[in-house]
């Protein structure tokens, strides 16, 4: 398949209809949230995939804005054949809240005061970032998210879906990521703020109609570029070549590329980003921690998604062994999850960077999709022994074609299809007993995609129960749903 650019894309807003509620306690009023979609929302709304960015990151995954020649974030990886399918998936991310790329956030204008929020902005959690996120997609008509991704502290926003709305994923994907901030995070996040504290144009906080606080910011982006990179990538890169020049020139002006390297990003970063959301961004991945008096496994009891791990060989600001930790929380849990890990110099940017092995490893774990992820739960059965009538009422006001029969156990005993009740009609039976199929063709949960499909096909039927080990009805899944995801959302 030919892999594409999406083209031309826009940024769009969302606006809550009610005060949020943060996990502080404190409230938020005429929250707005800034998101961009790629691809179609097929009709069972079970394609979305929601992507969530990094720390500096924006609503911009993919595509061209007008009259930009920069792609979004992660444009390798999303677009029509490419790893994550626009042709197949419909895609959403959002600016975070507490953002400066649209989404409400302590640059925006706090309506009880007509001004900036500036420091009076309350502060957020990665918990309150995400339950936005939850309201946007609501919003979007979608109930379950076939997917969540993203890395860092896009990472962080997966687990944290995956543990507060268990329900709504089926697929999680989290990488170079952590279950809870580690001390060494939280003081490089410190030193980071006290850079942009100190510079005296801060002016508490309020500094939108003067001079923002410029030097503070890039100091703050350089100490964190350096956790993003490794020793390995910075020997590559720059070793000790110098800037310019064949000699020191023994003073403090810039003798190293990399000295040089460094500022050019920290001014680069000054102008598009704001320091105010920078300081409430890593004081909410600070308070980031998801284990329960001390203990991830208790926080993660509640997670049903089936999770991708993938950490990054070289990652020292979220090493390989915080990976491993969740995957453990994970499997002490029963949850099936996979972890795997890029082999790459590049450091904690590899999950930007090294779009081969992310492409391979989201890929395989995306196509390979079982009966559980695309069934549809919200199942009508009815119980064993009710008149003909009865059922083609039920059939008729929830307008189903496959009608599961069941114990009072809820054990499966048959189905009925609207085929039997025009049959029950032609030869005037009375009970269900004359017209349901007993020997019924089922499926497990766990059981893949193209099992199901080949089962349908080979008996020439349109829809299968979905049974646990006891024959306990816990779905049905229909032909055109599996087609949809072999063949691509088209």
């Amino acid at each position: 398949m030919k892999k594409e650019n999406i083209g031309i894309v826009e940024t769009l807003t969302f606006n809550l209809d009610h005060d949020l509620v943060l996990e502080s306690g404190a409230k938020l009023k005429d929250v707005q949230i800034a998101y961009e979609t790629y691809g179609k929302l097929n009709p069972e709304k079970s394609n979305a995939i929601l992507i969530c960015h990094a720390l500096t990151g924006d609503a911009h995954a993919a595509g061209l804005h007008k009259g930009e020649s920069k792609p979004g974030w992660w444009d390798t990886l999303i677009g029509p054949g490419k790893t994550i399918d626009t042709d197949r998936y419909f895609i959403i991310c959002s600016n975070v809240l507490g953002g400066c790329k649209g989404s409400t956030g302590p640059s925006s204008i706090d309506p009880d005061t007509g001004k900036q929020y500036g420091k009076n902005f309350p502060f957020i959690t990665i918990k309150d970032m995400v339950k936005v996120q939850k309201d946007l997609v609501e919003h979007l008509g979608i109930s379950k998210l076939f997917a969540v991704i993203g890395g860092s502290m896009g990472g962080v926003q997966v687990l944290q879906w995956a543990a507060t709305y268990p329900e709504q994923v089926t697929k999680a994907i989290a990488i170079a990521t952590t279950g809870r901030s580690s001390p060494q995070q939280i003081a490089f996040n410190e030193v980071a703020r006290i850079a942009i504290l100190s510079d005296p144009k801060w002016n508490d906080g309020n500094y939108y109609d003067g001079h923002a606080p410029t030097h503070g910011l890039a100091l703050a982006r350089m100490i964190g570029h350096i956790t993003y990179l490794s020793d390995a990538s910075m020997h590559q890169k720059f070793g000790r070549r110098l800037q310019d020049k064949e000699k020191y020139d023994y003073d403090l002006g810039f003798d190293f590329e990399v000295e040089s390297y460094l500022h050019y990003q920290g001014q680069s970063f000054t102008k598009r980003f704001d320091a105010n959301s920078y300081l409430y961004i890593t004081k909410a991945l600070d308070y980031f921690d998801l284990a329960k008096d001390g203990s991830l496994i208790e926080g993660l009891k509640d997670a049903k998604a089936k999770f991708l791990i993938i950490a990054v060989s070289s990652d020292w600001l979220y090493p390989p062994y915080q990976s491993k930790e969740v995957v453990s929380a994970l499997s002490a849990n029963d949850v099936d999850v996979t972890y795997r890990e890029i082999e790459s110099n590049y450091g904690h940017d590899a999950f930007l960077l090294e779009s081969g092995q992310l492409s391979y490893m989201i890929g395989n774990f995306l196509s390979h999709t079982i009966v559980s992820d695309v069934m549809n739960t919200d199942i009508v059965s009815i119980r064993k022994g009710i008149s003909i009538e009865e059922t083609a009422q039920v059939m008729f006001e929830k307008g189903i074609t496959h009608l599961p029969v069941v114990s009072d156990s809820d054990e499966l005993t048959g189905i009925v299809t609207s085929w039997d009740i025009s049959k029950a009609v032609a030869l005037k039976c009375k009970t269900l007993e004359g017209i349901m199929t007993k020997d019924v063709l089922t499926v497990k949960g766990n059981e893949d995609i193209e099992s199901a499909a080949k089962k349908m096909e080979l008996n020439s039927i349109s829809a299968l129960p979905v049974v646990d080990d006891e024959n306990r009805i816990i779905g049905i899944v229909g032909s055109e749903e599996i087609n949809r995801l072999i063949g691509g959302y088209r």
